[in-house]
């Protein structure tokens, strides 16, 4: 990976790691599948009088990633998010790294290297670490949700290389507009107060809203995308497992969470591993 690569790979979990605070506040105003259908509908409003259409080749795709990245992750992960806590879900969802990373092996037919296996366990160490911490929420049926979350974006990503690349603004436009049906049907099925919401959420509220639509949406998905269709997935794949640190981080800032020392050595252990990922073997001498 070049340079700029390292940095947009870095950028995008720093930038879902925030995306927690903001989800945790959203959900608190809006009923969690709603909030995300309002997410996806002001993507798609934004992005798809602007972007191409998808060819006919690229549909069918197009389709089963909004249905794994769209309507399954982010339908499983905001209501796993909105039963339990965010650190719970932040460390929870880091099993999509190694769910990646194991799809990649037989459908991509990327197998890991030794520094990327090391890296990766020494960073799920980390997470480890992490999901040790005192005051971590271990309600099965969350947990449950967000682990079925991770899966479903593992999916979606070794999708999105299988039949990429894709332009990371029309895949983005065009999947969003395909998820809000799925996400609105089932807001409509399995939650209330919709139309209440709209009316009753504060400042706060759309704030979150907001930053899941611009930051998390838009730049986080259209850098995730872009990076994608570049590297090999299990090159990007490590990155996420500094979703966590991030994540606690915003925590710490914007939640009140006390920074202890096992959020301080998970961290560590995180970035290390991730950093170990990194290294390209030596060529050997002829």
């Amino acid at each position: 990976m070049s340079g700029i690569q390292i940095v947009c790979a870095i950028a995008v979990p720093l930038i879902w790691g925030y995306q927690f605070v903001a989800i945790k506040v959203g959900v608190a105003e809006f009923p969690p599948l709603f909030f995300l259908a309002l997410r996806f509908l002001a993507i798609a409003l934004l992005l798809v009088p602007f972007v191409d259409r998808p060819t006919r080749q690229q549909l069918g795709p197009v389709a089963a990633i909004s249905l794994f990245l769209g309507g399954l992750n982010f339908g499983l992960f905001y209501v796993g998010l909105g039963l339990g806590s965010g650190s719970m879900s932040a460390v929870a969802y880091q099993l999509a790294t190694p769910f990646t990373i194991l799809l990649s092996w037989p459908i991509l037919a990327e197998k890991p290297s030794l520094a990327t296996s090391a890296g990766v366990a020494l960073a799920f160490g980390g997470v480890t670490v992490l999901a040790a911490e005192p005051g971590l929420s271990t309600n099965l049926i969350p947990l449950l949700l967000v682990v079925g979350a991770a899966f479903a974006f593992a999916v979606s990503n070794v999708l999105t290389k299988r039949y990429g690349p894709f332009d990371p603004l029309m895949l983005m436009g065009w999947s969003s507009l395909l998820t809000v049906p799925q996400v609105m049907l089932m807001s409509l099925l399995l939650e209330y107060g919709q139309a209440e919401s709209l009316v009753t959420a504060g400042e706060l509220g759309w704030l979150a809203l907001a930053y899941t639509i611009f930051a998390g949406g838009i730049v986080g998905f259209g850098l995730w995308f872009w990076l994608i269709a570049r590297c090999s997935m299990v090159r990007v794949a490590p990155f996420g497992l500094l979703l966590p640190v991030f994540a606690l981080l915003s925590s710490v800032l914007f939640l009140g969470d006390r920074l202890t020392p096992k959020l301080i050595v998970g961290g560590l252990l995180a970035i290390s591993g991730v950093a170990i990922t990194q290294l390209r073997p030596r060529p050997r001498p002829v």
